[in-house]
């Protein structure tokens, strides 16, 4: 049995995730045949099978997938190893990665960011939105450095830190019978096309506080990414949107939007940041949470 090496790993993982070897090969800068040659050189290395042949596609074995799925636990590490340890080589230097689990937020995030980047101009920002294993897997993987959500998962070795308060209402076209309304029942939604972002049901606030208590569910719910067009389309009275007050108003300049709370108490949110209690030694990751957590 010989030793496992970064390396390997770092080639189970691109072949998995491209699904064919000259995919792979150029992510590596292998030819294909020196790929061939260096996943045979694994296979008698480790003393075990890796892939088996299914036509013309590669597919793991029990071994393969094993290693495969300790490939996307430990990359991660190393990568975030070498990184920390350039930036102790080069002072405050590095990325700041953020996650995002809102949505609406990331108009915010500009208004956090682009003043953030004046502050450190050694400090590059990259903002992430899919994770293999949800955003609070991606903190304890070390995808990301700090998780922006609303719905907090308090777990040792995690901080999070309320930075802003909102409340959600239901966004309305200026032909929309609601238009005026002081609130809006559950039941009112029944006939509804409900626009939302594509994120499943139980992590929409507008189900599972508004609407699943109620036992109500809308006619129709339509699923799209960006916030523009997601507006426009309230506007022209395709549907309605949940989404922040504060995010509303700033569209209401553009398109004519009303705002109509939701029940009679409304419902108001926090977004929080998420970080690894082990980071809080970086001063420019607790920069940034003070920073977004002061008056803007």
């Amino acid at each position: 049995m010989g030793v496992l090496e970064r390396s390997h790993l770092t080639i189970i993982q691109e072949v998995a995730r491209e699904g064919s070897l000259t995919a792979a090969g150029m992510r590596l800068n292998l030819t294909q045949p020196a790929l061939s040659h260096s996943i045979r050189k694994i296979e008698q290395q480790l003393g075990v099978k890796i892939w088996r042949r299914e036509g013309r596609s590669l597919v793991l074995t029990q071994a393969g997938e094993w290693l495969l799925a300790l490939a996307n636990r430990l990359l991660p590490q190393f990568d975030l190893a070498e990184s920390r340890l350039e930036q102790f080589a080069n002072g405050e230097r590095g990325t700041l990665r953020i996650g995002m689990e809102c949505h609406p937020c990331y108009q915010w995030l500009l208004k956090v960011v682009s003043p953030y980047l004046e502050r450190w101009p050694k400090v590059d920002v990259d903002v992430r939105q899919k994770f293999q294993f949800g955003g609070i897997g991606a903190l304890f993987n070390n995808e990301i450095d700090i998780l922006v959500t609303p719905d907090p998962l308090y777990k040792p070795g995690l901080k999070f830190t309320p930075v802003f308060d909102y409340e959600l209402v239901l966004a309305v076209g200026p032909e929309h019978p609601l238009r005026n309304a002081k609130f809006v029942l559950p039941e009112q939604l029944v006939d509804e096309t409900l626009i939302t972002y594509p994120v499943p049901s139980e992590r929409l606030d507008i189900y599972t506080q508004f609407l699943q208590p109620a036992g109500i569910a809308p006619r129709q719910q339509k699923q799209i990414e960006t916030t523009d067009i997601m507006l426009v389309m309230v506007a022209h009275g395709r549907g309605v949107a949940a989404l922040p007050r504060w995010l509303v108003k700033e569209y209401a300049s553009h398109f004519e939007l009303y705002s109509v709370k939701l029940g009679k108490k409304g419902i108001t949110k926090q977004i929080f940041l998420g970080h690894r209690e082990t980071d809080e030694d970086i001063h420019y990751l607790r920069d940034f949470i003070e920073f977004a957590a002061s008056p803007q």
